[in-house]
């Protein structure tokens, strides 16, 4: 037997399929790179009014959250952190006993895998886009001055905005000067103080503590209190970590959802408050606790992003344009790689299949392609209609009461839709060795 046949028998994943999110992991790695490098190169210097009260505040030595402290906030505490969730909480209390330790550990490796590519694309992005947009505007700290250390005997011969009448009339406030005033020896910090538009640290503390919020949010289930649409015994099956190993329809929310009305003249008032009754059961509020865990990344963001504000690094514009490109980064970054919070039961999507781990092409709806639908309809019609979320849809009618599927032997070989993808291209590569 060819390798590829001995990896196909067992079940490792596809080489195509691994390459291609490496090659995800190289670019993202490639950017945080190049925003590296933006944020080293000489910044364009604004010029400046050696009275402007915005530029003069004093330069703090000691900054309440330096670099190398943001870098362990903002990316090394939520790599720990998805670590240790989907470690220990994943796939969560939906598993079957008889599902095999190999499955529950793909599916462990792969909500941890996505966790972490996700936070690098959060965190990449914004330090990307921050470090090109500081040295392309070139605005001054709020500190620029007390870096400066103008030559003021010589001033005149660095004007280069307002009108030379201007100190004749005794007014030196529309005066701007270059940056060639400066005496300050230390090109870095004098540099650095260009650099004040957006704030980076803003920009890094939201889109990797955002990121992490909205991580705990999916895997805790915080969110509002919510009723699906279309809820019905079966539609519940389509959350749980492996769909076709559940051997029986799930419960119903409430007995009185489908307690019938008797008698002719059944008042509608009755009926209506009875599906309000129902309604009301579908839904809570997750518990305090809870919420305080899912809160607290997003508030010590702020908190990062205030400080730059009383350390006078940045104007307060500057502090508000790079949270919000750090929200939309996380914001981005999160639902590119994860189900909704409010639909997707904490759950990432799948691995894109094979023959589209590079490329789907025109005409072509996303990246999990034809063969995996069809492997869907395969479960169903040997284990009854499935409820695996990619063979869902028009498969399912009939009353809410209906069981769709019949119990899986022990025996049966696991079918799990959404990681088999990642055995797909293997077993074609096996075909072409034997």
């Amino acid at each position: 037997m060819s390798r590829a046949g001995s990896e196909a028998k067992m079940g490792r994943p596809s080489i195509r399929l691994i390459s291609s999110y490496i090659f995800d992991w190289i670019i993202l790695i490639v950017v945080a790179g190049i925003g590296y490098v933006l944020g080293v190169i000489t910044p364009n210097k604004r010029p400046f009014s050696l009275v402007n009260p915005d530029i003069s505040f004093p330069f703090t030595e000691h900054e309440t959250v330096p670099d190398w402290l943001l870098f362990v906030l903002s990316c090394g505490v939520p790599a720990v952190i998805i670590v240790i969730v989907s470690i220990i909480f994943v796939p969560g209390a939906t598993v079957p006993k008889n599902t095999p330790a190999s499955l529950i550990w793909k599916r462990k490796l792969w909500e941890l895998h996505i966790g972490l590519l996700g936070l690098l694309m959060s965190v990449a992005c914004g330090f990307f886009f921050i470090s090109g947009i500081k040295n392309m505007c070139g605005k001054p700290r709020p500190d620029l001055l007390a870096r400066c250390l103008p030559d003021l005997e010589n001033a005149s011969k660095f004007l280069i905005g307002g009108f030379q009448g201007e100190s004749k009339l005794g007014n030196s406030i529309g005066q701007l000067y270059s940056a060639d005033i400066c005496q300050q020896t230390d090109k870095a910090k004098l540099n650095d103080g260009f650099r004040s538009y957006p704030s980076g640290h803003s920009a890094a503390s939201a889109g990797g503590l955002l990121y992490l919020s909205l991580f705990l949010a999916s895997k805790f289930a915080v969110t509002m209190p919510f009723v699906a649409t279309g809820t019905s015994s079966s539609s519940h099956d389509v959350h749980a970590a492996f769909p076709s190993r559940l051997g029986s329809a799930v419960e119903q929310y409430d007995d009185e959802a489908s307690a019938p009305m008797t008698g002719k003249g059944a008042n509608t008032n009755i009926a209506y408050n009875s599906s309000i009754q129902s309604l009301r059961r579908q839904a809570a509020a997750p518990p305090i606790y809870l919420l305080v865990i899912t809160v607290a990344p997003f508030c010590l963001a702020i908190f990062i992003a205030a400080s730059r504000w009383f350390d006078f690094r940045h104007h307060g514009f500057d502090i508000l344009f790079g949270f919000c490109i750090g929200v939309f980064t996380a914001l981005f970054s999160f639902r590119y790689y994860h189900l909704p919070i409010t639909v997707g039961a904490g759950w990432a999507w799948g691995p894109r299949s094979p023959d589209r781990a590079f490329w789907a092409g025109v005409g072509r709806l996303g990246y999990v392609g034809e063969k995996d639908v069809e492997r869907g309809m395969a479960v169903s019609a040997n284990y009854g209609v499935s409820t695996d979320v990619e063979a869902r849809g028009a498969s399912l009618s009939g009353p809410a009461t209906t069981s769709y599927r019949s119990p899986v032997s022990r025996n049966d070989p696991y079918q799990d839709v959404e990681l088999h993808n990642l055995n797909e291209g293997t077993s074609q590569g096996a075909q072409h060795g034997n």
